[in-house]
């Protein structure tokens, strides 16, 4: 049992230093973007594609680093089951086609859990990200 409580901590604190790299490779660029970008259609659009494909390889990579755990720990039977059950598991989706060990289990429900808070910080900055747009385009329009 401490086995698997280190083994989630270790997995919970990996999933939170890769988002937290990632928004912070993000978050300079993107907002000073989003604040100066020139609010027309197509200058928004590809902000805004670009923030979610951002986004997307960052909780790929979360998802990732699980499945290389579940894969390392034989799990399941090769990498392509870890990245799945890793990727129906982080997303919530829960199929249940793939389930872990016995001695294992505990941890889909904390990556779970993972995935979901990861992809409140996300939903957050992107948030943001819109906020900022939002208020230039306030500004342009009273200019």
């Amino acid at each position: 049992m401490l086995r698997l409580i280190i083994a989630a901590w270790c997995l919970v604190a990996a999933t939170v230093i890769v988002h937290a790299a990632g928004l912070a490779v993000a978050l300079r660029p993107m907002l000073r973007r989003a604040e100066s970008v020139d609010v027309g259609f197509w200058p928004v659009t590809w902000l805004v594609i670009r923030t979610v494909c951002w986004l997307i390889v960052i909780h790929v990579v979360e998802i990732a680093v699980w499945a290389l755990f579940y894969s390392w720990q034989r799990c399941l039977p090769d990498i392509e089951s870890s990245l799945y059950f890793a990727g129906v598991t982080y997303t919530t989706v829960g199929y249940g086609d793939l389930v872990l060990p016995k001695e294992w289990r505990l941890l889909g429900p904390v990556e779970g859990l993972a995935g979901i808070l990861m992809c409140g910080l996300s939903t957050g900055f992107f948030f943001a990200m819109v906020s900022r747009i939002h208020e230039a385009r306030t500004r342009a329009a009273k200019a």
